[in-house]
């Protein structure tokens, strides 16, 4: 009989020592491997020498890329020249999948993943002609800059992987700014929500008041992510967009409508099992539907919108606003007011006769 012996690997874990310093642990052939830089898949990338608010980013940067280099070389640091295959570009997928990624965005890269490997198995090499074409079908600015994007992560992960291949050569479409109305009759329409369905009220109210995002942050609310007196929520870094962690205030109006229940159960269904991801979007379809009070263009993200606009002008502080939406930067800040009805000038600022 042959010997067999069992490959093992396991994606990197990030671990902090006392002093600050970041470094990488993983088993590998049954071997616990430490690394604090990319000397060894012969990339110059030292988490350690970045000031200390980066280098937690880096080493998770680190920690993919090992773990990309182990799965294309084979299990091991030493490079394998073996030409690209249709088994490398799964494996080489397939560990990108495997990153904590939104069910949606994941969605979007098996798609794409799927497009460039059949071009690859067509001919054997994913050509910029190829990419490039596929972009330009889309006409529409926000649908080719949303495909582009996600295409070139795509297409960097492959090439940090030994693959052939190159960004798009395409530079972003401009697109025009969307304004972002605030919901002017927020009362009215908040009452006659709650008359319609006592969960989309809620949520309606978290999304304005705590400017959680509703479809997310909100449904996926547990028990025991409140303060025992229901004062404060927090909102794990895993559901944010920011990954960052957020712990927001909550107003009395809310807390009168909470009970807290079992730690481990969401708070909309009262048990272990979450609403579908498409829980409120259904619902606010359905109202929206018969609705008599409500604007147009109005979605559940205008609660946030509307609870943004006035955070910033009562407290005339960027800073806040970007801590209680949970950007990850101020820049980020910026952007998303430009899109919101919010006079950036006064009367007095204006030249005078």
């Amino acid at each position: 009989n042959g010997i067999f012996v069992e490959r093992k690997l396991s994606y990197p874990v990030v671990y902090r020592k006392p002093g600050g310093d970041y470094y990488i642990q993983f088993n590998l052939n049954g071997k616990r491997i430490r690394l604090s830089n990319g000397n060894k898949i012969d990339v110059p990338l030292y988490p350690n020498d970045y000031p200390k608010n980066q280098r937690k980013k880096k080493t998770d940067e680190l920690a993919s890329l090992v773990y990309n280099h182990l799965l294309t070389n084979e299990y091991s640091f030493t490079k394998n020249t073996k030409s690209s295959s249709l088994t490398h570009f799964d494996e080489v997928i397939a560990s990108k999948l495997q990153e904590p990624l939104s069910l949606k965005y994941k969605a979007t890269l098996e798609s794409l993943s799927k497009l460039l490997r059949e071009e690859l198995k067509a001919n054997k090499t994913i050509g910029i002609e190829f990419i490039n074409s596929f972009l330009k079908s889309h006409k529409n600015p926000t649908s080719f800059n949303t495909v582009r994007r996600h295409l070139n992560v795509l297409l960097n992960h492959l090439k940090e992987s030994g693959f052939d291949v190159q960004p798009t050569s395409l530079k972003p479409l401009k697109q025009t700014e969307k304004l972002h109305k605030p919901i002017t009759n927020l009362n009215e329409v908040l009452e006659d929500i709650r008359a319609f369905n006592i969960n989309l009220y809620l949520c309606g109210l978290f999304t304005y008041c705590c400017l959680l995002r509703p479809h997310r942050e909100v449904r996926l609310l547990k028990w025991k992510d409140f303060s025992m007196d229901l004062k404060y929520v927090s909102v794990d870094g895993a559901r944010v967009k920011s990954k960052r962690n957020r712990i927001v205030p909550i107003p009395s109006v809310i807390r009168d409508l909470l009970e807290k229940g079992n730690p481990n159960h969401y708070i909309f269904t009262n048990s272990p099992i979450e609403f579908n991801a498409d829980y409120f979007k259904t619902l606010w379809g359905r109202y929206k539907k018969q609705s008599k009070v409500l604007g147009n263009d109005i979605t559940l993200y205008s609660f946030r919108h509307s609870g943004a606009i006035d955070l910033f002008k009562r407290t005339g502080s960027i800073t806040k606003l970007q801590k209680a939406m949970g950007h990850s930067s101020i820049k980020v800040s910026l952007t998303y007011l430009r899109g919101l009805e919010v006079p950036e000038l006064t009367e007095e600022d204006m030249p005078i006769i």
